[in-house]
């Protein structure tokens, strides 16, 4: 799938994937759309795989990858400031850094449309898929795998941001009441748990290992990608056991020597990574829109907005760790040279960018050829070691978390006792995983928000910042069905 263009037929684009015509808040309109006639013309190996396409190709999208996502999962936090100009408030971005955001902040609405239309793509492949006969039967096993494991993922994404949100099993039926109410009732943080983890055991009885992806299928969801969000799954709600059971069984993968080459083109989808959002550049070549172009630096010799910048807490935790390796992959200081030789002159606005999200051939284009490295080899490590000091087994655990700090230079931790060692894996996450969506959620899961926030300036709401609003139009829609979270 990587470096494949990632745009579906004409047919679906029309029939399937124009969201924007729907009146419904979370985008699930029913199944009417395609005719019979559509069908013979889809019933095929090539038919059968525009359905998984047209998720993955959601994933490129503004309002799931980018500036909104951006913005709550990244500057929201510790690691990161608004960046940018000063007055340049990014819609809403400047909100989001503050923590003064609420229910009609328009990041949420935009993170929140975006994964129903990831769901109501992956429920439009479980009922089409079974009447594509001529289609090769193992491939149409395999892709309903992938579209559990998206399904799953961005269910992940909306219960860690949201806490409890609807659960759409289906594509509703148009005037079907209990679709409607379906449609409109959260569900509790357990439930949508407990349905992720059946999407991702589906997932894990139906996908290949990594190693079968070849040519233009290499990027696609994968056995190990979901044994690994199964794990990171189980770690959010403190399943130690089923934590370390299910990265006991991500195997193939390595983490790679130079910590730096992870983020390069060349480093895209190796021996590390398992799983990725991939990203195209180039005229009509689809990347994740504007997602580098939005963090590039801002200013004369700059070539982005400036957005999501490295905040100073986040370099002077590198430098106390003596960790330069990682500080100096995750950040691109003013007035410095860059891997590929270009030089960020001391005329850009910001002393501090986010490097993850840099392209070198498509540096300041809308769509360039980053991708998101979403799942690596070492937060499995990391999530093995975690939910094996948790069961009191610190000894074993540390070799874990070592090699994850070996590999960036470091020496072993000093951290002997369960309370050190704990405190040492979650500065090793911070450190490890800046930039790559974490953080907050991070935070929040281990009650360090609040102190961690006020460090860096900044006010977090106990009982309330745990979660973030729901957006306000979809309560207003709900009628009653839904309420508000505490804001």
């Amino acid at each position: 799938m990587k470096k494949n263009i990632i745009l579906i037929s004409a047919l679906l684009t029309l029939s399937l994937a124009n969201h924007r015509c729907s009146e419904d808040f979370l985008d699930v309109k029913g199944t009417e759309f395609l005719s019979t006639q559509d069908l013979d013309v889809l019933n095929n190996n090539e038919g059968a795989e525009s359905f998984i396409t047209s998720i993955y190709a959601k994933f490129l999208d503004w309002n799931i990858s980018s500036f909104a996502w951006n913005g709550i999962s990244s500057i929201t936090t510790d690691d990161a400031d608004k960046g940018s100009s000063p007055g340049d408030a990014g819609s809403d971005k400047d909100l989001l850094d503050a923590l003064t955001f609420n229910a009609t902040t328009p990041s949420f609405e935009d993170v929140w449309k975006g994964n129903y239309q990831v769901i109501n793509r992956a429920n439009q492949a479980f009922f089409y898929l079974p009447q594509l006969t001529n289609a090769d039967a193992a491939l149409r096993d395999r892709l309903i795998g992938e579209a559990k494991f998206l399904r799953a993922f961005a269910y992940f994404t909306l219960v860690r941001s949201f806490g409890g949100v609807p659960i759409v099993d289906h594509v509703p039926v148009a005037g079907n009441e209990a679709d409607r109410v379906m449609t409109l009732t959260r569900k509790s943080k357990e439930e949508v748990y407990a349905f992720i983890e059946k999407d991702l055991n589906d997932a894990i009885a139906a996908l290949p290992n990594k190693s079968s992806y070849t040519g233009n299928n290499i990027g696609r969801a994968s056995k190990g990608a979901a044994y690994a969000l199964l794990a990171k799954v189980s770690l959010y709600q403190k399943k130690w056991q089923q934590a370390v059971d299910n990265a006991n069984l991500v195997t193939g993968y390595s983490l790679t020597p130079d910590f730096g080459e992870i983020y390069k083109i060349s480093g895209e989808n190796n021996a590390e990574s398992i799983f990725e959002i991939q990203g195209r550049g180039g005229l009509n070549q689809p990347g994740i829109q504007q997602y580098s172009q939005t963090q590039g630096a801002r200013g004369a010799g700059g070539w982005g907005w400036g957005f999501n910048t490295p905040s100073q807490n986040l370099v002077d935790a590198y430098n106390a760790e003596g960790d330069t390796e990682r500080r100096n992959a995750t950040i691109i200081f003013r007035n410095s040279t860059l891997y590929d030789g270009r030089v960020v002159p001391n005329t850009v606005e910001n002393p501090y960018y986010n490097y993850k999200a840099y392209s070198s051939s498509f540096t300041g284009d809308d769509d360039s050829d980053a991708n998101i490295r979403y799942l690596r080899f070492a937060e499995v490590l990391l999530i093995k070691a975690e939910a094996m000091n948790e069961l009191g087994q610190t000894s074993a655990a540390i070799p874990f978390l070592n090699q994850v700090r070996n590999r960036a230079g470091l020496a072993n931790t000093t951290a002997i006792s369960q309370s050190d060692v704990r405190i040492a894996i979650w500065k090793e996450r911070r450190l490890e995983l800046a930039f790559e969506h974490d953080r907050w959620f991070d935070l929040v899961r281990t009650g360090q928000a609040a102190s961690a926030m006020a460090a860096n300036g900044k006010t977090f709401i106990v009982g309330k910042h745990e979660v973030f609003p729901i957006p306000q139009s979809f309560i207003t829609e709900a009628q009653g069905l839904s309420s508000q979270n505490n804001y």
